[in-house]
């Protein structure tokens, strides 16, 4: 690393992760590495860059991240594999997403170079703490707020970009039942839906508990202007098999680009799969549910990777059950997997290699 991105380590960093301890259950970002990245930007000027001891972040009740939300943040994760070494997962995409929801939210941009070094350095201390079960992987918080102290509307001029580690499982384990969302809206065109901000998972929580208590686990949201086209999960983008064919909302403006969603259609395109990314109309899927013309639903994210649908609720009294195989999805996700672990050859050039 050039000395402009040298890095202050903190004394008590290895006296930490000496004394770090990974729990038998693990579950999804519930530990914590006990040190995190931090670097500062103000005024467009990154002017510090450290690894510290894990610990509450100090903020002035006035922040602007607190009034305006001024926020973004990342998801990815860092494998073990067999040579001894620690892989990242297309870690320069989430580098470009992050840079683009910064853009949107008049966030200073990450130097690439920072940020690789951010996550290198966050990965190689933490490397003999990455599980190593199939489901199991590192999973990296990258995120970064505005901390001006400012009642005033405005973008702030400080900045403090850090990250945060957590050995987690996949987020959900098993398939899901997922219910139809004809009332509120997630994200609009123009909006932020695009980008990787928190206000978009904020919008979704009403929602979200909503269909929990009727016993399902996700809303699936439907376009803002006409509530007629699919668009996402609350955190995952989505896939049908219709007629043997793959098919997936097309980015819209209000969806997010997601990192897995483009790996799948790359890896189901090599298995031979007709991949269509297009509208979708939420009466097309329930009409070809019926007709048992769409044999398969599935979800994608970093956290989750792939998980299956095995019911969509269109109301409370109005649902279809999925078939209970999912070949496709299975076929996917165990492509994905086994490149991640390094079980299979990287043709895609996805996996980064840390080096200590």
């Amino acid at each position: 690393m050039s000395e402009e991105y040298s890095v202050r380590v903190h004394p008590d960093v290895h006296s930490k992760l000496e004394h770090f301890v990974l729990p038998e259950q693990l579950g999804f970002g519930k530990t914590m590495i006990p040190i995190l990245y931090r670097a500062v930007c103000d005024g467009g000027e990154w002017i510090s860059r450290e690894v510290l001891p894990y610990g509450p972040i100090q903020l002035d009740p006035a922040a602007r991240v607190l009034h305006y939300s001024q926020e973004i943040f990342e998801g990815m994760k860092a494998y073990a594999h067999d040579d001894g070494a620690a892989y990242l997962f297309r870690p320069h995409d989430n580098g470009l997403r992050l840079n683009q929801s910064a853009r949107r939210l008049c966030m200073p941009e990450i130097p690439q170079a920072l940020f690789m070094q951010s996550l290198e350095q966050i990965t190689v201390l933490a490397r003999r703490y990455i599980p190593r079960g199939r489901n199991q992987s590192l999973y990296l918080r990258p995120f970064m707020i505005g901390v001006d102290p400012l009642l005033s509307l405005g973008a702030s001029a400080r900045h403090e970009y850090y990250v945060i580690a957590s050995p987690s499982e996949i987020y959900h384990q098993g398939s899901m039942k997922v219910m139809v969302e004809s009332d509120e809206c997630r994200a609009a065109v123009g909006g932020t839906g695009a980008v990787k901000v928190g206000g978009n998972y904020a919008a979704a929580m009403a929602s979200a508990e909503r269909v929990q208590r009727g016993g399902y686990d996700q809303s699936l949201w439907l376009d803002p202007r006409e509530r007629r086209y699919i668009e996402e999960l609350s955190g995952m983008n989505l896939f049908f098999i219709m007629d043997g064919e793959l098919n997936t909302p097309e980015l819209s403006g209000s969806i997010l680009p997601g990192i897995t969603r483009d790996s799948l259609i790359q890896l189901a395109q090599r298995q031979g799969l007709v991949v269509r990314k297009r509208k979708i109309a939420i009466d097309e899927v329930k009409a070809s549910l019926k007709a048992g013309r769409c044999t398969e639903i599935f979800a994608c994210g970093t956290a989750t990777v792939v998980s299956s649908i095995s019911e969509l609720a269109f109301a409370e009294d109005d649902c279809c059950q999925l078939p209970a195989g999912t070949p496709v999805a299975e076929s996917l996700r165990e492509a994905l997997v086994n490149i991640q672990l390094g079980l299979d050859e990287d043709r895609y050039g996805w996996m980064h290699r840390v080096v200590a």
